[in-house]
């Protein structure tokens, strides 16, 4: 069997959905804080630097070449880089704990356009990677507090900042840039995926609450048609789960009243119609012939047997039996012994592994249906049962079967495929038509198809309800 990543229920659907709307949009939120912080530092730390390297540059300026040369020199002593980017100033701080994510940003052209602004159009600034560290230059730390916490998440970057006076005299500034990279507190993290649980439970506690009034309605629904009287639904969860709930007992209700009504009309016309023929039967055995009272009584037979067998069929499920366990191959038993005791041939293979949990008698009457049709049409009867996760009983024949076009309107009622009216030759056309009521009642099929070898096989398949 195939594995589905992709969950197959509403319920799984629903959550699988929901969690990944929420992951992208945590996603997407974290990378929109992450471009907005390296943007501030960057900037932050741009300003700063240029801020300082103006003033100080300003402040050289009015001197000598010679007091210039001395105050560069002594601004160089005064800050010297240490492993790490810290400098002596201050010591190095201890760090909080940051998360980079790999989001490149300009540096060179934001510090070089920001000091031009600030000198004017009399100073040339040039922004380049340090070539060799070896050389002096007038050291500016990393600018702010949480710039210097970045700085010991990883290698920095120094880069030489040559400013030119207006008589061509330069000075070089040298600036320590934090690693590259979005800087993102660990903790933020944790309170990301804190709220990303919040949300994956409060999303499976909203699917279940659609999902179960759901699910009631599949069951009740599947067993309309199975049970006599199904119970009504709660009517609970969103207001269109309401309006379901409330439309299907509804329409429960309907089916029933007019179940109802069409039963009580069959089973009077049923009493109505025995009368007359009990009449009509005693004054045939009293008025005719001993040869026009057989053949008159065999038609009141078949007629006594179709007003039967019509009500067996419209009344449905309503017949009060009550659905239990029972023991199939005792069933099957039984049924075979009933029509070898009238010399018809039946044979059974096979054998169900456990009790079927449905109603006896109603299977019993559709599996006599069709080993009668069998032994009618076919000479003969070979049940042959299997079972799994359903249960299948076929009932095999060895007569000349049906045509293809015919398989399945032989199940409509009064159907039959010999135009006589004979019943031992066409029976009342009822038999197959209940025999499938009685299969869709309990959830399963009934099947006709033509065997190869020759003969009509009905297949009956019934879920086994774990």
């Amino acid at each position: 069997m195939p594995l589905r990543l992709w969950p197959q229920s509403l319920f799984g659907r629903l959550i699988a959905v929901s969690v990944i709307a929420v992951l992208l949009a945590q996603a997407v939120g974290l990378l929109l804080i992450a471009r907005e912080r390296e943007r501030f530092v960057t900037l932050g730390s741009v300003r700063e630097w240029s801020r300082r390297i103006s003033e100080t540059v300003l402040m050289l300026q009015p001197m000598s070449p010679a007091e210039r040369e001395a105050a560069v020199v002594a601004l160089e002593a005064r800050q010297i880089p240490v492993p790490g980017g810290h400098h002596m100033r201050g010591g190095p701080l201890p760090e909080r704990g940051f998360v980079r994510l790999p989001l490149p940003s300009d540096f060179e052209r934001p510090l070089r356009e920001q000091l031009s602004a600030l000198l004017g159009p009399g100073y040339g600034v040039e922004v380049a990677p340090t070539a060799d560290p070896m050389l002096p230059a007038i050291a500016l730390g990393v600018p702010f507090f949480e710039a210097r916490e970045l700085a010991a998440l990883g290698d920095q970057q120094h880069y030489d900042v040559m400013v030119s006076f207006p008589d061509g005299d330069p000075v070089r500034f040298r600036v320590t840039r934090p690693p590259q990279g979005a800087p993102l507190p660990r903790n933020l993290f944790a309170n990301l995926s804190l709220l990303v649980l919040l949300l994956v439970l409060a999303l499976y506690l909203a699917a279940r609450n659609i999902t179960r009034p759901l699910s009631e309605l599949a069951r009740a629904a599947d067993s309309v048609g199975r049970d006599a009287r199904p119970r009504q639904l709660r009517e609970r969860g969103a207001r269109e789960l309401r309006d379901a709930a409330r439309a299907f007992n509804t329409m429960q209700d309907r089916l029933h009243r007019y179940l109802d009504s069409r039963t009580r009309v069959l089973a009077a016309m049923s009493h109505d119609l025995k009368t007359p023929l009990t009449r009509l039967r005693l004054q045939v055995e009293t008025l005719l012939e001993p040869d026009l009272q057989a053949r008159i009584g065999r038609e009141l037979d078949e007629m006594e047997s179709m007003v039967r067998e019509s009500l067996a069929l419209f009344r449905g499920l309503d017949d009060g039996e009550t659905a239990l366990p029972f023991d199939v191959n005792a069933l099957l038993a039984t049924l075979r012994e009933e029509f070898t005791g009238m010399g018809a041939a039946v044979t059974v293979s096979g054998a169900a592994r456990e009790p079927f949990a449905g109603k006896p008698q109603a299977l019993k009457r559709c599996l006599t249906n069709l080993v009668a049709n069998a032994v009618t049409f076919g000479g003969q009867a070979d049940i042959a049962v299997s079972d799994g996760a359903e249960l299948r009983i076929a009932v095999r024949d060895h007569g000349p079967g049906i045509p293809e076009a015919e398989l399945e309107r032989v199940f409509e009622p009064f159907y039959r495929l010999e135009s006589s009216r004979n019943r031992d030759s066409g029976g009342t056309g009822l038999g197959l038509s209940i025999a499938r009521d009685v299969a869709q009642a309990h959830g399963g099929s009934l099947t006709l198809h033509n065997v190869p070898a020759g003969g009509l096989e009905a297949l009956l398949t019934l879920p086994r309800r774990r």
